[in-house]
């Protein structure tokens, strides 16, 4: 055991050069994070908010190694092969093992767990209520949490790689769970899971898989039905144009009719070093997809982000409503980007090291998360069909095996999901805020008394499980965060008072 250390500026520099994008196939799929974008804004630092929980005190935490299996599901030698897989535990307010106090374990995603501690404020907020003891897990091959020994080997081809996957995760998330509660002699202590966008696919997924481990999972912007033939490939950008659509019909069309008027200049003589010094770029653009990847991710970063105070599609909007009517669209698409992500020597193409989140996600969705994204012609996005070969050749040519698009769904379910929930499952929390582009693959019905589903007009990705802030945080979003505790409290209450009756 070891005192827990943070450093909030450091951002995973490792590069991973053997798996640099040669392919000529894009595959941009946006970020399931709670903590936020990583590739622009100056509120966003190192692909979080830059303002930690009041509540996050590092002296609290412990860190502990798991040595944890490498492959659950197989039998074979190499299957019995070990890692050591990081989690903390945070017990200033538990209650102890003697009268059952609750455990809260946060399931961590697609980045190192310290990451997300100083932002993740719904189970310190929440722990001197429930009297509960907090558990953190780091997700295998993120952070510390690397089998083979190092990143270089765990990253190395397909078959170091085939140990990654969301069921390996659980399985992990379980044995750490039981091996918790032995240790701290708390058979009887009740287990909730939190978690945000993958993570809170995680925890939904955790409930129904394990539920002899946890009695109830707090799903955050978990989009599990964001899968092929479930939910339209193009439901993210259809939001996140009626988001800024909302914000400013101006701002809306001039986004629409900027990708033809970025073409339409690439292709005359001189055209891509004209685009560059409008848009200041760090490099000479090579293509105009280049600068349009960089627009288009920068909107679908902050329609998915969209917070408060700051609200950063407002800001754009107002950067490009804000330039003179005499400007012409490019020139007001640049003070869009200005307005978002501040006064910088250069733009668009700034170069930056791959992080093992980069890496991480992209063989993720690569082999068992599958995410249809496509952008149609009613959207503010430059229109590109999604194709699932196109999709499965590009992983190809990446990774030399192919994903395995219906796998989530035939092993967690999706197809028919009021049905099949309603018929068998129980006490999961699914949150989402509808101005998240991945709300449009979330579950966002009631499906039973204790399968809810808490929404928030106005909300965004995850905002519910972050710190609350009572200075700037609106009505709704207190609402929100006190209607889950409710609901887990009754979760609870029913759980003690059957523990009491079998005794």
């Amino acid at each position: 055991m070891k005192p827990l250390t943070f450093s909030l500026q450091s951002s995973l520099p490792l590069i991973f050069l053997i798996f640099a994008v040669t392919t000529s196939v894009s595959l941009k799929i946006p970020r399931l994070s709670p903590t936020g974008g990583t590739l622009h804004g100056n509120y966003w630092t190192q692909g979080r908010p830059s303002e930690a929980s009041p509540t996050f005190d590092p002296k609290h935490f412990r860190t502990f190694y798991y040595n944890q299996t490498l492959d659950h599901f197989n039998f074979r030698p190499d299957s019995f092969n070990t890692f050591q897989q990081r989690y903390l535990i945070n017990s200033k307010h538990w209650g102890g093992s003697n009268v059952s106090a609750p455990i809260l374990a946060y399931l961590g995603a697609e980045e190192a767990i310290d990451v997300d501690i100083p932002v993740i404020g719904f189970l310190t907020e929440n722990a001197i209520q429930f009297q509960a003891l907090q558990v953190y897990i780091e997700h295998r091959y993120y952070g510390e949490s690397m089998p083979f020994g190092s990143r270089e080997e765990a990253y190395k081809n397909a078959s170091t790689l085939g140990y990654f996957n969301s069921a390996q995760a659980l399985a992990d998330y379980a044995e750490i769970l039981i091996h918790v509660r032995k240790q701290l002699h708390a058979e009887n202590s009740p287990i909730i899971v939190v978690g945000g966008s993958y993570g809170g696919m995680l925890a939904s997924w955790f409930r129904l898989k394990y539920p002899h481990v946890a009695l109830g999972a707090l799903a955050s912007s978990a989009p599990i039905l964001y899968f092929p033939d479930i939910v339209p490939p193009t439901g993210y950008d259809s939001i996140a144009s009626r988001d800024f659509r909302e914000a400013s019909e101006t701002c809306y069309q001039i986004i629409k009719k900027s990708w033809t008027e970025i073409d339409n200049i690439a292709s005359k003589p001189e055209g891509l070093s004209s685009l560059s010094k409008k848009f200041q770029t760090c490099r000479p653009l090579t293509n105009s997809s280049e600068l349009k990847e960089y627009l288009d991710s920068m909107y679908a970063e902050a329609a998915q982000y969209d917070r408060p105070p700051r609200y950063p599609v407002t800001v754009i909007c107002g950067g490009i409503d804000g330039a003179s009517s005499t400007d012409d669209i490019l020139t007001k698409i640049f003070a869009g980007v200005v307005a978002y992500t501040g006064n910088r020597s250069c733009y668009v193409n700034q170069q930056r090291n791959e992080t093992e989140t980069d890496v991480g996600w992209r063989w993720q969705t690569c082999s068992d998360l599958v995410t249809p994204m496509g952008q149609s012609n009613d959207s503010m996005f430059s229109p590109n069909k999604f194709g699932l070969d196109e999709y499965i050749n590009g992983c190809k040519e990446l990774y030399g095996v192919p994903p395995r698009p219906h796998w989530v769904t035939t092993y967690f379910g999706g197809h028919d999901i009021k049905l099949t929930l309603y018929r068998f499952a129980s006490n999961i929390i699914f949150s989402n805020g509808l101005r998240d582009p991945y709300s449009s693959g979330g579950v966002l019905d009631d499906i039973s008394e204790t399968v809810v589903a808490v929404h928030a007009k106005n909300g965004s990705h995850c905002l519910d499980i972050l710190h609350s802030n009572h200075t700037t945080d609106p009505d709704w979003l207190v609402n929100q965060r006190k209607i889950e505790i409710r609901i887990i409290e009754g979760w609870m209450a029913k759980y003690y008072t059957d523990l009491q009756a079998l005794k």
